[in-house]
């Protein structure tokens, strides 16, 4: 479920109803306090490591969980650790995704403490890991090792223009294979990146991606997962800046007028719902093409890498000009996806292996950055 397509599903054909709230009311719906870690990245505090993870809080994750926690104890060293309470039980069941996002994390404090000549030293779950769920163990223990010879990551450059593009594409612009080439090019965990434009399989994969969606909507727990995760307007969003965040001036006055509520959108017998769900699934529909990345196994190790590679390609396509957004669905394990979770591993990986991300690609207008928790909430 993304947020910027809530619209639909929440307001149905009420959107004008909000507009006879003042102009004042309107103009202060912005979540200044939730968007102000965007701000303040990198500002103040020069320490090596709080100004890397002022970067890494910024990074791409499932649902906006931001999972992560942090000890900070140990001169010179970072101690990672899942926050236990933002997981997504229901679509993720064994943590693969949230695990992705923890790699996309590490991959974003690595790129922002190379600017100050730092390389990083990853061991990931020195104590061990479980294949079913991730636990209190440490996910990894970072040392940041000074190195003058390691000169700044280019893609530095890209972390605050970043976005996770929720909005239809443009079907009139195609993506250009010197870009698919490009974002290929730009992964060096050890991910295989494979993309497409062909029209063939760009029509198969929008195909089978708004059947995932689907299914994901009409499973009741699955979709009750995501509803649970909505902050609706500018108090809830400000109060817990994580989650699938519905703001500004439209979403507030909604609610005002009581036409938003986590109870209408779970009532799936409304027009608003169906008009909803259409609109939702107009991304998929939309996709210009499509890049995925593949791993020989499923280790906790190789989820890390994913994750690494997948900001990579991200912060890259924000460099190009190019919207990327995740489709996660067809490669979630609840069991209510597993045909489509086979059928999507036959067509992208049909040598074996694991599929970790599959994105589409095209070109929208830019978005608002998601809300972040401040970076001394996930310090231990």
């Amino acid at each position: 479920m993304k947020r910027r397509q809530f619209l639909a599903v929440l307001g149905g054909g009420v959107v004008l109803a909000a507009a006879g709230a003042s102009t004042a009311f309107l103009l202060t719906r912005r979540p200044d306090r939730a968007l102000a870690p965007w701000m303040l990245a990198g500002a103040g505090d020069q320490e090596p490591r709080r100004r890397a993870l002022s970067y890494a809080i910024l990074a791409p994750n499932p649902h906006n969980r931001q999972p992560w926690l942090v000890d900070l104890r140990v001169r010179d060293q970072v101690t990672l650790y899942v926050d236990a309470t933002r997981l997504l039980p229901e679509t993720d069941p064994y943590n693969r995704q949230i695990t992705i996002g923890l790699g996309c994390f590490i991959e974003q404090m690595a790129i922002a403490a190379s600017t100050q000549n730092y390389r990083l030293d990853v061991s990931l779950f020195p104590e061990g890991s479980d294949a079913q769920a991730l636990d209190g163990r440490p996910v990894a223990v970072i040392r940041f090792e000074q190195d003058p010879t390691i000169g700044a990551d280019p893609l530095f450059a890209q972390i605050l223009a970043r976005r996770s593009l929720k909005e239809p594409f443009d079907l009139t612009k195609p993506v250009p294979g010197e870009v698919l080439g490009a974002l290929g090019a730009s992964v060096r965990h050890g991910a295989l990146a494979r993309s497409s434009n062909d029209q063939a399989v760009v029509a198969t994969l929008r195909e089978m991606t708004h059947a995932a969606l689907e299914l994901e909507i009409g499973t009741e727990r699955t979709y009750r997962e995501s509803v649970d995760l909505l902050r609706i307007g500018k108090a809830e969003i400000e109060a817990s800046p994580d989650g699938i965040d519905l703001g500004g001036p439209l979403f507030d006055g909604l609610a005002a007028l009581g036409q938003l509520s986590r109870e209408q959108a779970l009532d799936t017998t409304s027009t608003a719902f169906a008009q909803g769900r259409a609109a939702l699934l107009a991304n998929s529909d939309t996709a210009m093409a499509h890049i995925w990345l593949t791993t020989s196994g499923n280790s906790r190790a190789e989820q890390i890498a994913a994750g690494r590679d997948w900001v990579r390609i991200n912060l890259t396509a924000t460099a190009l000009g190019t919207g990327l957004q995740p489709l996660s669905q067809t490669l979630q394990e609840f069991p209510e996806m597993s045909w489509y979770y086979r059928q999507v591993h036959k067509m992208l990986s049909p040598e074996g292996g694991t599929v970790q991300m599959l994105g589409r690609l095209g070109y929208a207008a830019p978005v608002e950055p998601s809300p972040r928790w401040p970076l001394d909430t996930r310090i231990i």
